[in-house]
């Protein structure tokens, strides 16, 4: 399969080695793997804003760039999201771009989802001495339906030990833009999230989104915690001890 990566804005300017991973989980699924260099932005921030003006030049941008590859993958629920379920419907009423956004959508898969239920993927090599828990991104859980993709994957990696999070499902905070209309609520939503990483007891938590961790990463670190927080890709793809955790430094 020739498959396009998605890179996404946060891992390209803040965490690369999400990119980097990806490409190497692909190509140990057997996928050929290709980075177009006209990819932008998906577009999510001024969809979520309400310009939906802005929202559709940039996803025009994004559908001529990944024209011609069997399928497109994201490391990222929101991105994955918004290209599947929201293209569609910014075009709804433009029968031509509605058809190439359709077109699009159907071949644009989440990380962890596009390995397990399209490439049949069950285990990794992955070893990681760890007792870890994990939260659903908002996006690829309610969209996109991710949920026991990275946790079967995870299940595979010698040493590591997985710990449910209660209230798993629950928003970090994050959503975005939200966190920046909103400071206060978002604060004490990440407030709690915290809580409940700490009360598992773990050592690391991860996400497959990375807005999600940089936000629960702040704010452990603004409390003390000495609690890892990766990108579920990195650990599926044995990359875990190559780079410090979010936030941390080298």
């Amino acid at each position: 399969m020739r498959v396009a990566l998605f890179v996404t804005c946060l891992v390209d300017l803040f965490r690369p080695t999400v990119g980097f991973a990806a490409v190497k989980l692909l190509r140990d699924a057997g996928c050929t793997v290709e980075v177009p260099r006209a990819q932008t932005c998906c577009g999510q921030p001024a969809y979520n804003s309400g310009d939906r003006a802005d929202a559709k030049a940039i996803a025009l941008r994004v559908i001529d760039a990944f024209v011609g590859y069997d399928y497109v993958v994201a490391p990222s629920g929101s991105c994955a999201g918004m290209l599947r379920v929201h293209y569609p419907e910014l075009f709804a009423d433009e029968p031509v771009h509605r058809e190439r956004a359709q077109e699009l959508a159907r071949r644009s898969w989440e990380l962890t989802s596009f390995l397990v239920d399209v490439c049949a993927m069950r285990t990794v090599t992955a070893r990681w001495s760890r007792e870890v828990t994990y939260h659903d991104a908002c996006s690829g859980l309610r969209e996109l339906g991710v949920r026991p993709q990275p946790r079967e994957l995870l299940r595979s990696v010698a040493g590591l030990r997985l710990k449910e999070l209660p209230g798993a499902e629950v928003c970090c905070g994050f959503g975005g833009t939200f966190c920046v209309k909103y400071p206060e609520i978002s604060d004490k939503m990440v407030t709690d999230k915290e809580a409940d990483i700490v009360a598992t007891g773990a050592d690391a938590v991860l996400a497959g989104d990375l807005g999600c961790l940089l936000n629960m990463a702040g704010k452990l670190h603004r409390q003390g915690r000495r609690i890892e927080v990766r990108h579920v890709a990195e650990v599926l793809a044995g990359m875990a001890q190559e780079v410090p955790p979010i936030g941390a430094p080298r």
